[in-house]
């Protein structure tokens, strides 16, 4: 009998890590490991990236510079930056990816889901007729079948691509 294997190294570092005592967020300072980062693109007061522990392909993340947990706390130019790059990864993902929908949402506090209340950030996600799978109805776990490394390029060309032509 073959038996097929489902590998998926990156949830278990999660599960397992040691959780750091710092805002992850606020770690996208250092523009030296913007790749380890999986940090796609740096604007004037936020940043998109890659998120590590996705829900599909291409799940990326909108942030703010400024440690804030609310839409109320951040500066209204943060805020338009924010929106304005929502288009823009709209586009990205449109010509990248080509899929059926987008998931875009924000989880305020941890009673709304947010595994990182303290710094808001905003979730996009790539969707697919279909793309729910059995992993995540038996086990609570997603297969995720492109590389990081594969996203990141993707994204990050078309991303920059997009900000070049609206300049």
């Amino acid at each position: 009998m073959n038996k097929k294997y489902l590998y998926s190294p990156w949830r278990l570092d999660y599960i397992m890590g040691e959780k750091p005592g710092d805002c992850v967020m606020c770690r996208a300072t250092d523009t030296e490991h913007d790749i380890e980062n999986l940090i796609l693109y740096r604007g004037k007061s936020c940043y998109v990236m890659l998120n590590r522990y996705p829900y599909n392909n291409g799940h990326l993340m909108i942030v703010p510079f400024a440690h804030k947990s609310s839409i109320a706390e951040l500066a209204p130019e943060t805020w338009q930056e924010a929106c304005a790059l929502i288009g823009i990864c709209e586009c990205a993902y449109t010509q990248a990816y080509h899929p059926d929908g987008i998931n875009i949402g924000i989880n305020l506090g941890s009673a709304a889901g947010a595994g990182i209340a303290e710094h808001l950030h905003i979730h996009m996600v790539p969707r697919w007729h279909g793309d729910s799978n059995f992993m995540s109805v038996v086990a609570g776990e997603r297969v995720i079948p492109e590389a990081f490394e594969t996203s990141y390029e993707r994204l990050r060309t078309q991303i920059l691509k997009l900000i070049k032509d609206h300049e």
